[in-house]
């Protein structure tokens, strides 16, 4: 018997409906599968494969977290193929900040009604992600609730598992006052400081499509909904070529939280100011909403996605192996001695 219930679907939720995403959703999935992937799409679990050869001592690292309130610029556009990349990057660049090697994914999404099409151009998202981190989309949850979300509205999280020896795990103890640190540039405001940017903004109320000349002509809703950058390449790259001090994935928080979590007690980032690359984006809010430059950049990432410690020395070859890997990086700060976490000078 055909699997129906027009009881469920009387009380808000359409099975049928879910059928309909899994469909349109596989030809998306199918993209990103790796030969460690030995499950197929509707089955209970995603099934991955280790291949553990050349590991000395193999250790899984994991990291989950969710779009955030990024996704109400999304609803606002009716735009709905770029928050999955966004999800993939904010587990995916968590897990590289390990030294780890990010292996498979896994998404959730909760909706107030199931729209297969809007449903299926999420996923595609996170197709696109998992593409680009070289991780097998193996799984995932949709969740139709209605009464508990909006029926055109929704959230989205998502789950990574990496793989890193144990002696490869990226140590921050290696640490020393002269180290150099370079800076990855961001793609935008990535998924972080969104209930700021829309408070500022007013969203709900403005243009989002009106060209913006701080913006360079652009809109300000395609700008703000530019997918977070994946640095998942160019650092592994970087990697197995060089021994790398810290890592720091700048998210919410912005540089004061973030960066010090990289770095060992005793010391301390010095960003020279001028150098860090700011993005039109973060002048024009800044501007717009009046916010002093100490809470721009303890919210926001102001430019800059990832922050790289290596020693003095290897910073010329970092910078040369990172621009090989199609990742433009540049020198922003030394480690120093301090208990101040982060001196902006």
């Amino acid at each position: 018997m055909k699997s129906y219930s027009e009881s469920y679907k009387e009380a808000g939720v359409d099975i049928t409906a879910g059928y309909r995403a899994v469909e349109l959703m596989k030809q998306h999935i199918a993209r990103t599968m790796t030969k460690g992937v030995v499950s197929d799409i509707g089955g209970f679990g995603g099934l991955f494969s280790l291949d553990l050869a050349g590991y000395t001592h193999p250790v899984l690292v994991s990291g989950t977290d969710g779009v955030g309130t990024k996704l109400k610029i999304a609803f606002l556009m009716k735009k709905h193929d770029t928050v999955g990349i966004d999800c993939v990057a904010m587990c995916v660049n968590d897990v590289i900040c390990c030294g780890a090697k990010p292996l498979f994914f896994l998404d959730y999404i909760a909706c107030g009604k199931n729209d297969p099409e809007v449903i299926a151009s999420i996923v595609s998202g996170v197709a696109d992600g998992c593409v680009q981190a070289d991780s097998a989309l193996v799984g995932g949850e949709t969740a139709e609730m209605p009464g508990f979300y909006p029926v055109d509205e929704y959230d989205l999280a998502g789950f990574s598992v990496g793989l890193v020896d144990r002696e490869k795990i990226i140590d921050r103890e290696r640490t020393k006052a002269g180290d150099v640190i370079l800076a990855l540039p961001s793609s935008g405001v990535h998924s972080n400081g969104f209930s700021l940017v829309r408070k500022v903004f007013d969203v709900e109320h403005c243009d989002l499509n009106r060209p913006v000349d701080e913006l360079g002509g652009a809109g300000l809703g395609e700008t703000l909904l530019t997918p977070t950058k994946i640095y998942v390449r160019p650092m592994l790259a970087l990697f197995d070529r060089l021994e790398v001090h810290g890592v720091s994935h700048i998210t919410g928080g912005g540089f004061y939280e973030n960066i010090p979590r990289s770095i060992p007690k005793g010391l301390g980032a010095k960003i020279e100011k001028a150098s860090v690359k700011v993005l039109p984006i973060f002048r024009y809010l800044q501007e717009v909403g009046h916010i002093s430059e100490h809470d721009m950049f303890n919210t926001f990432n102001m430019g800059v996605g990832m922050s790289v410690t290596v020693a003095a020395e290897d910073a010329d070859r970092a910078l040369a192996i990172l621009k090989e890997n199609g990742q433009d990086a540049y020198v922003m700060g030394e480690i120093v001695r301090t208990d101040e976490g982060v001196i902006l000078a």
